[in-house]
């Protein structure tokens, strides 16, 4: 029950993150300010977060999501934690090192955060420009 209640609450702060891209009159009309950087910094935080935690709540679950090349599956919570959000920002950002890939529904949750990871830059210019517009 806690299990699902912690994916449902990450699930939700994720989209809610997510969510202030597309509300009218958040960003400034400015090209390139440190409050937009902040503001877009923000959300890739909380993004990589979410699907760190979902990892790390997946492998807590008994559900293998990920997979170490060097082998070293399992171990303390917080070596799973560090390797969750590790994955989480690689693969948010497209790195991709190859050193830890998804396995089983880790593939799906991993091409989501790609999407995502895609498309928040998109999102954040298109709005930017067409607040400047109005």
């Amino acid at each position: 029950m806690v299990f699902y209640l912690s994916l449902i609450l990450i699930a939700f702060c994720v989209l809610m993150s997510l969510r202030t891209l597309f509300i009218p009159h958040k960003i400034r009309g400015k090209r390139v300010s440190f409050e937009n950087f902040l503001y877009l910094a923000f959300i890739y935080v909380t993004v990589m977060i979410g699907f760190g935690l979902i990892y790390v709540l997946m492998e807590q679950n008994g559900t293998q999501v990920l997979r170490e090349s060097a082998g070293a599956e399992g171990g303390t919570f917080f070596q799973r934690l560090e390797t969750g959000f590790y994955f989480s920002a690689v693969t948010l950002f497209s790195v991709g090192y190859g050193d830890i890939s998804p396995i089983g529904i880790g593939r799906m949750i991993a091409v989501l955060e790609a999407l995502i990871g895609y498309t928040i830059p998109a999102a954040f210019v298109a709005r930017a420009v067409f607040d400047r517009e109005s």
